[in-house]
């Protein structure tokens, strides 16, 4: 009972030292979390500023920029942080090189605002992509917070009350059977005290004055070898 009651305090003490690691963690995604959308925001409005100007210099080029893409420009890997025993997904932005958007768009006017526009979007998306990672690693830790905790709180007041009730309940009755065995063994010992004084008077001759001298005989050994008498 107490090595399981030493177990579930360590049990305890360990699941309590998570919950508060990663609630240390949780309100750094959180603060992170707050100040990411305020970039976002900044970002995206110098984005959507930056491609009208694009479009006031060289025209609606979406047409273009769709038809000459073959492959992919950018791609999306995935990776995990592993925060206190919880696998957290990161997301991270891959950019080919080789992949010529633009191509010959913007020579005649418009180039160099266009680059700007480009720019401006990919560090959007870079944005919004850590954003998303922030997002869902902030859900994932607030569960297993909650499971957590769940756990610390059922170890902690339900789990180790039981079982120190019950270590309680076992010494009060060890030691309730330890009085009885010593008060049973007292009276033994007593009675054996009584019985042997009894005897030796019985067994005693009196004098020519009038006192008694015992006289010790076989009896007196019978008398030794008796059964203990148990109450």
């Amino acid at each position: 009972m107490k090595q399981k009651k030493k177990s579930a305090f360590q049990g305890y003490s360990l699941l309590k030292k998570k919950s508060d690691a990663l609630f240390i963690h949780f309100r750094d995604v959180l603060k992170d979390i707050v100040k990411t959308k305020n970039k976002v925001g900044e970002d995206m409005r110098n984005a959507s500023f930056a491609l009208a100007k694009s479009v006031w210099a060289a025209g609606d080029f979406k047409g273009q920029i769709i038809e000459g893409i073959k492959r992919p420009v950018v791609t999306l890997s995935l990776s995990t942080n592993n925060v206190a025993g919880v696998k957290l997904p990161i997301f991270q932005v891959h950019i080919d090189p080789t992949v010529d958007v633009l191509g010959n768009l913007g020579v005649a006017a418009g180039g160099q605002v266009i680059n700007n526009t480009r720019e401006n979007y990919l560090q959007c998306l870079n944005m919004l992509v850590k954003l998303a990672s922030m997002q869902v690693a902030f859900f994932s830790l607030d569960e297993e917070i909650k499971m957590t905790n769940r756990r610390v709180n059922a170890l902690n007041n339900i789990v180790l009350p039981r079982l120190e009730g019950g270590i309680n309940y076992i010494i009060k009755e060890l030691d309730e059977i330890e009085r009885e065995e010593f008060y049973r063994l007292k009276k033994i010992k007593e009675k054996k005290t009584e019985n042997l004084n009894n005897s030796i008077e019985d067994h005693a001759l009196p004098d020519n004055g009038g006192h008694k001298h015992v006289k010790i005989t076989n009896n007196y050994a019978n008398i030794q070898a008796d059964d203990d008498v148990i109450f």
